[in-house]
């Protein structure tokens, strides 16, 4: 099995918001992306709007729905009825839930499942009554696993900012990358399908395949938008593949 690379397009929507213009296209980048041999899209519609829309969602789900049948979309965000109206309304192939706060930039923690066992349990239910795939967004820790896969979650998303950060220090980085092992070992043990995703880069992510070849996909955003600006779209989705075994 090889891990399939979903390209978060967040940081496209920010820079487009910048101006009242329509580019650089949130749309045409994803487009290209796909073409390119991108397994997926993944955005994360927050409350303000601050970089994805909600038109952008719905303008995602047609397109890869009329072109792209055999991709997918992933919508992330957290669970309030909004977002999960507007799930309902784009049917992505997956949501992941995570435990952002509006004003958080970036997503930085896993769920605190005790705290949320009766949000979640409610949530995953309507999602998965509705048809889609359910991902929960978890800390790098083998105790979470089994606690998602309590409340219903068909997979996680592990999430590797600590592994990431870690780019100067090889002995921390080796850390990291054994807890993530242990993580992914307790989902599989759990049941559940393991994604990851989080400061992922060429450089960080063949030692986390190898050790972890069973990861069913990377989304990749931050990581991937600042490779892209060097190599551009479609040289960057070859450049992850090469470093996750995909060609």
């Amino acid at each position: 099995m090889k891990t399939r690379l979903s390209v978060n397009v967040n940081a496209v929507a920010m820079l487009r918001n910048r101006r009242d213009l329509p580019w650089p296209s949130v749309t045409g980048l994803s487009r290209l992306a796909l073409e390119a041999g991108a397994k997926g899209i993944t955005v994360h519609p927050r409350p303000d709007e601050r970089h994805i829309r909600r038109q952008d969602v719905r303008d995602l789900a047609e397109m890869i729905r009329g072109d792209f049948p055999a991709k997918e979309l992933c919508l992330e965000g957290y669970p309030d009825e909004r977002f999960l109206a507007l799930c309902e309304e784009a049917k992505p192939d997956q949501v992941l839930f995570v435990p952002d706060d509006p004003v958080q930039t970036t997503s930085d923690h896993g769920w605190d499942f005790e705290a949320n066992d009766a949000l979640l349990r409610a949530c995953v239910m309507r999602m998965k009554k509705a048809g889609m795939r359910v991902s929960l967004f978890v800390d790098p820790d083998p105790a979470q696993p089994a606690k998602a896969a309590a409340v219903g979650a068909d997979r996680i998303e592990i999430y590797t900012g600590p592994y990431g950060a870690c780019y100067d220090d090889q002995a921390a980085e080796k850390a990291c990358l054994d807890v993530l092992v242990e993580t992914a070992e307790a989902a599989r043990a759990a049941g559940l399908l393991v994604n990851a995703g989080h400061d992922l880069t060429p450089d960080n992510l063949p030692a986390l395949i190898e050790r972890v070849p069973y990861i069913e996909e990377v989304s990749i955003g931050h990581g991937f938008v600042a490779d892209a600006l060097i190599y551009g779209f479609a040289e960057s989705v070859k450049r992850f593949q090469v470093s996750m075994g995909e060609s």
